[in-house]
């Protein structure tokens, strides 16, 4: 099963003893979900972290290309090209936080924020949670994403997940 859970933040400025809120122009967003597998934590981030296996899961219409050699730690730089006919929109990407287990890119282009991919190792496996924390500084690009691409975002993210389950627990098989 697969958990999502979405809100939106506002930020607020305290200006002597009254808070107000600041109406800014892009609001960061956040997707958060999680899922169960049964596999252990490292393999669940090896498929987090190892190009091959990334590709087996991440969607078919996103394409990661590392900048250099591919490497997530820190400071590790790629490239997230969203295959569109004549666009491509890109987003770059650096490692910003790395330790075992827990891995968080941030992003730079027509938007920005941070992706964080965390393992949490259990007695039944590792339970993955995936935050997906971000701001589209473009009110006409953002304004789309609301109206077109915002559920198919949080659809697509829960469809990786479950992908990538399937992944870890054919690694954790021995059929990966």
């Amino acid at each position: 099963m697969v958990r999502l859970n979405s809100t939106q933040i506002t930020p607020f400025v305290e200006t002597g003893s009254s808070i107000f809120v600041k109406k800014p122009m892009s609001a960061v967003q956040v997707f958060e979900q999680s899922v169960q597998i049964q596999a252990s934590a490292t393999n669940v981030e090896r498929c987090i972290t190892d190009l091959a296996l990334m590709h087996r899961w991440l969607n078919p219409a996103l394409r990661c290309e590392p900048i250099g050699d591919w490497s997530t730690a820190l400071g590790g730089q790629s490239r997230f090209i969203i295959q569109v006919p004549l666009l491509q929109p890109t987003l770059y990407s650096t490692v910003v936080e790395r330790e075992p287990g827990l891995i968080v890119w941030e992003f730079k282009g027509f938007f920005r924020g941070r992706d964080r991919w965390e393992c949490n190792p259990e007695l039944e496996g590792t339970r993955l949670v995936n935050r997906f924390e971000f701001e589209i500084p473009n009110p006409i690009v953002k304004l789309g994403f609301d109206k077109f691409a915002a559920t198919w975002t949080r659809q697509d993210m829960q469809a990786q997940l479950r992908r990538l389950k399937r992944v870890a627990e054919e690694l954790h098989r021995g059929m990966g």
